[in-house]
């Protein structure tokens, strides 16, 4: 029989980690010119936790004026010609996954390709033109932390991203206590704006993962638009970056807890992955092997 506390142990040792691959993917990408170049065309695909950092990825390129940047589950990528892409850029863990392959396989040699990958013996290493080679952030536990946050880490510093203050807020939020009242919540629903949209659907889907929990993620300006009616007390708000102006005020009249800090949103994410593991743990759970998943889908006939 496990203690809690023995629950989840590389899920435990990867998001700790957490800071320090960060910075070794900085400087990384400071070494590298792997990524399409400024102005270029660019889709960005994955699946998961691989999209939503696409989706932030997209959301932090476009923004800084350094060209058109659209991100798309890879299983409804529209990537035709007419489109223009000038490369596309693919996020994949494990290098396996079918819907990813796939499409490199039907694009190969009419439009550039990037990968990044963890496991660097995948078959994706001879599918792409160009390889982010991420195999330090690479995991066991079938809940990804640490090479998601890494990989984006990566994709925001090649664009001229300054995450130093990420680093820091992270080694204090990777291994502060988790207050009971987030082990007990019954709800969580997390917003975000721009780049930070991405963070907040990926922290929704670890908990969904790990505590096989109720949670929600919208673009903050959305959650008036109707999800806020869910918001009550023993529920969670969570805003990663700024709120839209009178959010908080709104928040107040649900009786929910409503979480918008100044920490760095990528550092809050990793925040996230400590509380999800904790409501793990507290509920007997194994976030390493969680029900009906697997490291990667690869799908058969």
């Amino acid at each position: 029989m496990h203690s809690m506390s023995q629950l989840g142990p590389f899920m435990d040792a990867e998001l700790t980690s957490q800071p320090e691959v960060w910075a070794t993917a900085i400087a990384q990408a400071k070494s590298e010119d792997l990524l399409p170049a400024d102005g270029l065309r660019v889709a960005v695909i994955g699946c998961g936790t691989s999209w939503f950092m696409a989706q932030s990825y997209a959301a932090a390129r476009e923004t800084a004026g350094k060209g058109v940047t659209d991100a798309f589950a890879a299983s409804e990528a529209f990537l035709g010609a007419e489109r223009g892409y000038d490369a596309v850029v693919a996020i994949t863990r494990s290098g396996t996954t079918t819907e990813v392959l796939e499409i490199l396989t039907a694009i190969q040699g009419t439009v550039r390709t990037v990968a990044l990958v963890g496991d660097t013996t995948s078959p994706i290493m001879t599918l792409a033109d160009d390889v982010v080679e991420l195999p330090y952030a690479d995991e066991q536990s079938v809940v990804q932390t640490r090479f998601a946050t890494t990989a984006l880490t990566y994709l925001l510093t090649s664009i001229g991203v300054d995450l130093s203050v990420a680093i820091e807020d992270a080694k204090t939020a990777v291994t502060a206590p988790v207050e009971q009242e987030l082990i007990d919540a019954e709800q969580f629903t997390f917003l975000g704006t721009n780049w930070t949209v991405g963070l907040a659907h990926e922290a929704g889907l670890k908990m969904r993962e790990a505590v096989q929990g109720w949670t929600e993620s919208y673009p903050a300006k959305e959650y008036r638009h109707g999800p806020i009616s869910i918001a009550a007390p023993n529920r969670v708000t969570w805003m990663f970056g700024d709120q839209p102006e009178g959010l908080d005020k709104d928040m107040e009249k649900t009786g929910a807890l409503y979480i918008n800090t100044t920490v760095h949103p990528l550092a809050e994410l990793a925040r996230v992955h400590r509380v999800t593991l904790e409501r793990a743990r507290a509920r007997g759970m194994n976030p390493d092997l969680p029900r009906n998943l697997t490291r990667s889908v690869i799908l058969t006939d």
